[in-house]
């Protein structure tokens, strides 16, 4: 049977944050993967970090770090919620010149923190292409996704 209401509608059609007050709190975890590709001469310059705006993984770290503790104020009813855990990690594909940036974020709390993980990786990439484009315009930021998930009453999500 599927649930058709709308979780974030009241009884006449307007938007409302959800009502989490009752739900138990449960440890969570989520984690979101995103691609950057950039060219060979991006690649050879970043693993040089000789680009010209400096340390691009670091800023990048940094960047979406900031961006999962902003994450209620930056999407409409979004539950602000304590983040005990931040970190993006990247994996360098040096012959294929992609970043594969993966974003873990971790909280107690009584909602789900899948958005922070997903506002992490996607402000983590857009910091590379921002810190890239002076050398190369035509990056291409690809395949965001929700890659894991624990906590609350739907359990563990893996999407492979």
């Amino acid at each position: 049977m599927i649930d058709d209401t709308f979780s974030h509608l009241d009884a006449e059609g307007k938007a409302c944050m959800v009502d989490v007050s009752a739900k138990a709190e449960t440890s969570r975890i989520a984690k979101a993967q995103a691609k950057v590709i950039i060219n060979e001469n991006t690649m050879r310059l970043l693993l040089e970090k000789a680009l010209p705006k400096g340390d691009v993984l670091n800023t990048a770290r940094i960047a979406g770090i900031l961006a999962a503790k902003q994450t209620s104020s930056l999407i409409p009813l979004c539950h602000p919620l304590p983040i005990h855990y931040v970190d993006v990690d990247f994996v360098i594909l040096e012959q294929e010149n992609t970043l594969i940036l993966t974003a873990e974020v971790r909280t107690t709390g009584k909602t789900g923190i899948e958005m922070e993980a997903i506002v992490a990786v996607q402000i983590a990439a857009a910091t590379i292409y921002d810190m890239c484009k002076a050398v190369q315009k035509d990056i291409l930021i690809t395949d965001c996704k929700l890659i894991y998930k624990s906590g609350g009453k739907s359990g563990i999500f893996i999407n492979d």
